[in-house]
């Protein structure tokens, strides 16, 4: 059995610990409290410029020939040419011959048809000069009045017929051999070609398309909401055509020259018409069906700017004060136009925070991230004087 002394040394052992721990800890000094340093957040701010400002609307659609022109044959026969230029892609003068249907039978109807007609005229001829003679003879005959047919008038109006008739076939069979050469009517760009050397083709026949090459239409689709920022509808304002010519971006200039006045059934849109004069002979030639977007030109807007759309939140914009503070600044927004923002209402001058705010609070102090640069630079330039 454990004597008393042995149960009673362990418990000494321990108090005199424990008395040394408190003992060590009231000796030790308190950790001294670093005073809280205040973080005041870095930004950048853009000067913001008023001007004078014309407000655009966006589109987009096709590019089109204003005229294009399918070619019918109007005549049958053999086709006997076909010009080099008569091709997909080609490009015709106005009068250029296309291609020709054998001539030979329509030849031979004109010479007939002008036979015909010296033969009517001939016959013409005569009964003038019989008419005369009945005429002289009646004359002699004092107790009776000729009749027309007497004077043989019934027959000088069936022989006019004649002629009259002969010179109508005269025109036709000309006309029907003039039809036998295919020209261009205007200048223009082959869409299409259906025919080749030797075809044989009929009234009717489709020998090809045409687009005229003098003007190119675009139809731009425009919402209703939109037309509050055009003049006078959009007619008569400028347009800028943008595009690609050869993989780089390339801009056209036209004009608005009509409002189609019919909203689409589908689409809910109206449809003003763009025109651009000679495509095809621009130093950088604006194709046929090409898909292009558009920015109309709309009303001048004075004292008003452009600054980045995800800046303004609830029509404020965050300013940089005079004193160093953030400022939520109300302004007039006018409209969005692709990524930047129309507005108005607000100072010359303004610096605008252009840089993200994690937590912002309206009167929070800020400084300019040039400040920190500047200051960073001064401490260096300290450091190498010592």
């Amino acid at each position: 059995m454990a004597t008393k002394k042995q149960i009673i040394l362990p418990f000494i052992v321990i108090t005199i610990a424990v008395a040394a721990m408190f003992g060590l800890m009231a000796l030790k000094e308190p950790p001294q409290e670093k005073p809280i340093e205040k973080v005041i957040p870095v930004i950048q701010t853009t000067m913001l410029t008023l001007s004078t400002l014309n407000l655009i609307v966006e589109s987009q659609g096709l590019v089109q020939a204003k005229d294009q022109t399918q070619l019918v044959a109007q005549v049958s026969g053999q086709i006997i040419n076909v010009s080099p230029e008569f091709i997909q892609g080609g490009q015709v003068k106005a009068g250029d011959i296309l291609a020709q249907i054998a001539p030979s039978d329509y030849e031979a109807n004109l010479v007939e048809a002008q036979a015909n007609l010296a033969s009517a005229r001939a016959s013409l001829l005569q009964e003038k000069a019989k008419g005369r003679v009945a005429e002289k003879e009646w004359q002699k005959i004092t107790n009776a009045k000729p009749s027309e047919l007497g004077l043989r008038k019934p027959q000088l109006a069936k022989e006019v017929a004649k002629v009259r008739a002969a010179e109508a076939v005269v025109k036709k069979a000309q006309r029907n051999l003039d039809r036998t050469i295919i020209k261009a009517p205007y200048d223009a760009v082959v869409e299409q070609r259906n025919i080749s050397l030797g075809s044989v083709v009929g009234p009717g026949t489709m020998l090809g398309q045409i687009l005229a090459i003098n003007t190119a239409y675009i139809r731009l689709p425009i919402a209703d909401q939109d037309f509050a920022y055009l003049t006078n509808q959009g007619i008569g304002a400028t347009v800028e055509i943008i595009g690609q010519y050869h993989g780089q971006p390339h801009s056209w200039f036209g004009n608005i020259i009509r409002n189609e006045g019919v909203i689409d059934k589908k689409s809910r849109m109206n449809y003003l018409v763009a025109e651009i004069t000679t495509p095809y002979t621009l130093d950088k030639p604006l194709y046929f069906g090409r898909y292009v977007s558009a920015k109309i030109t709309g009303h001048q807007i004075e004292n008003a700017a452009l600054i980045p759309s995800h800046l303004v939140i609830n029509n404020t914009i965050a300013i940089l004060t005079q004193d160093n503070t953030l400022h939520y600044q109300l302004v007039q927004v006018i409209r969005q136009q692709g990524e930047m923002m129309v507005i108005g209402d607000i100072k010359q001058n303004t610096r605008y925070i252009s840089s993200a705010l994690d937590y912002p609070i309206e009167g929070m102090t800020l400084t300019l991230t040039e400040n920190i640069i500047n200051l960073e630079q001064t401490d260096t330039s300290n450091e190498v004087a010592q």
